[in-house]
C-alpha cells in the first residue's frame, strides 16, 4: 500500500493548530496524525514540510474560469485547464459556474462537465454551480438580462438529468422560485439567492424552502436599509445561511469582509473567487460566457462598466482575509475549507483528520502554495 509522510510543518486541520506531528496518508487517505517523527523507512514517499504550514485543500464553491478558460466553452479541455490552473493556488475542489444563457448553451456545460473525468494534475470538480437564469433584472451585474427567466419546471428537470448540478443561484423572490428550490433541496441541490431584489421577509422564506447561501454578498443584491434590511440584513443575522464573499478589494472594500466575519464568523463565511476566464491573465479583452469583458489593472468588466467577476484565486483571498479582518490563518482558514465542505454536504474534504480525503496544500511563510495534493497525489509543486 502507497504511504507518504508529511514531516516538520506546522498542521493546520480547520479545527485545531498542531506542532511536532506528522500527517500519514495512504491510499489518498488520511491514516493518521500522530505526535513527533514517524520512521520514515517503511513508506514510499516523504515530504519535509520544515518551515511550511500544512493545510486542508482549499473548496471553492463558485468560479466560472481562469487561464483562459470558461465553464461556458463547454469541453473537456476547458474543465481540465481550469482545473490545473486552480491546483496552483492551493484549491483541490471546486464547483464550475455557468452563466445565464440560452437553455441549450447552459445544458451543453452541464453535460461536458457530466462526461469530463478528473485531471490526473488538478483539482477535482465536484459539481456544477448553476449561476441563473432564474436572476432579477434589477441586478444583472454582468449576467446578460436578455436570457433573464422565471423557474422553467422542465428545464431544470433537464439539469438534474444530467446528474453534476449541486448548487443553483436564484432570485428567491420570482414565481416559481420556491417550489423549485422546494423541490430540487428534495433531490439534494443547494440554492443561494443572489442577482436579486429580495426583501428581508422573501429571504426569510426562501431560508425556510431550503435556501441555505448568499451569492457574493454585497454584490448582486438590494442593499442594506434600516428599515427594510433586504436579503443583506438576512445574509448578516440568519444562522441558517452561509455568506459567500469576494475578497478581493474591488467588490467588497476590505471593511465590509471584515464586518462580514465579525458578524458571521468563519463558520459561516465563504471565501469564492467568481474568477472568470483572465484569471492568471495579462489585462486585455476576454469573454464571460457570452458576454465582452475588458480586464483593466486586474479588474473585469462588461462594456456597461459592471464588474464581471473577478481574477481573484482563492490563495490570494486567503492572503487579503488575514490582512484586513485582524484574524490569524488558523481563524479564518475555515472559510475556505471546512466551511463550503459543510454548506455543500462534503463529509469527506474540508479537515486533516484520520479518514478524510488527503486533499492537502503546503503554505511557504508568506502563505504562497509550495505544493498541493488532491488525493494523496502531488499534483502541483513550485
Amino acid at each position: 500500500m502507497t504511504k507518504t509522510l508529511f514531516i516538520g510543518g506546522t498542521i493546520i486541520t480547520a479545527d485545531t493548530t498542531l506542532k511536532n506531528h506528522t500527517l500519514v496518508i495512504e491510499n489518498g487517505v488520511i491514516q493518521a496524525i500522530q505526535p513527533g517523527y514517524i520512521s520514515a523507512d517503511t513508506v514510499d514517499h516523504v515530504i519535509d514540510a520544515t518551515g511550511q504550514t500544512i493545510i486542508p485543500g482549499l473548496i471553492d464553491v463558485h468560479v466560472h474560469g481562469g487561464d483562459g478558460h470558461d465553464t461556458m466553452d463547454a469541453t473537456p479541455a476547458a474543465i481540465h485547464g481550469m482545473a490545473r490552473f486552480f491546483a496552483q493556488h492551493g484549491v483541490t475542489s471546486y464547483y464550475p459556474t455557468t452563466m445565464t444563457d440560452t437553455a441549450e448553451n447552459i445544458q451543453r456545460a452541464l453535460e461536458n462537465v457530466a462526461a469530463c473525468p478528473h485531471p490526473e494534475d488538478g483539482a477535482q470538480h465536484l459539481g456544477v454551480h448553476v449561476e441563473g437564469p432564474f436572476l432579477s433584472p434589477h441586478y444583472p451585474g454582468a449576467q446578460p438580462p436578455t436570457f433573464f427567466r422565471p423557474p422553467q419546471p422542465d428545464e431544470y428537470a433537464a439539469w438534474m438529468k444530467t446528474g453534476v448540478v449541486r448548487l443553483i443561484t436564484v432570485a428567491p423572490e420570482l414565481d416559481g422560485a420556491l417550489p423549485m428550490i422546494e423541490a430540487l433541496t428534495a433531490q439534494g441541490v443547494e440554492f443561494a439567492a443572489g442577482h436579486t431584489n429580495a426583501t428581508y421577509a422573501e429571504t426569510s422564506r426562501g431560508a425556510a424552502c431550503g435556501l441555505r447561501q448568499v451569492t457574493h454578498t454585497f454584490n448582486g443584491m438590494r442593499p442594506l436599509n434600516h428599515r427594510e434590511p433586504g436579503i443583506l440584513g438576512a445574509a448578516l443575522t440568519d444562522d441558517r445561511l452561509y455568506a459567500q464573499i469576494i475578497a478581493d478589494g474591488v467588490h467588497t472594500h476590505p471593511a465590509m469582509v471584515k464586518l462580514l466575519f465579525r458578524a458571521k464568523g468563519a463558520g459561516r463565511v465563504l471565501l469564492i473567487t467568481d474568477a472568470m476566464s483572465a484569471a492568471g491573465l495579462p489585462d486585455g479583452d476576454y469573454t464571460l460566457g457570452a458576454q465582452s469583458v475588458t480586464v483593466k489593472d486586474g479588474v473585469a468588466r462588461i462594456p456597461a462598466g459592471n464588474l464581471a467577476g473577478s481574477t481573484l484565486t482563492l490563495d490570494r483571498a486567503v492572503r487579503n482575509t488575514v490582512a484586513w479582518t485582524g484574524l490569524s490563518l488558523a481563524e479564518i482558514l475555515p472559510a475556505a475549507t471546512s466551511t463550503p465542505a459543510e454548506a455543500m454536504n462534503l463529509t469527506n474534504k474540508g479537515r486533516l483528520v484520520p479518514g478524510m480525503d488527503a486533499d492537502i496544500v503546503l503554505l511557504d511563510e508568506q502563505l504562497e502554495v509550495s505544493l498541493t495534493m488532491v488525493g494523496g497525489r502531488v499534483v502541483y509543486r513550485r
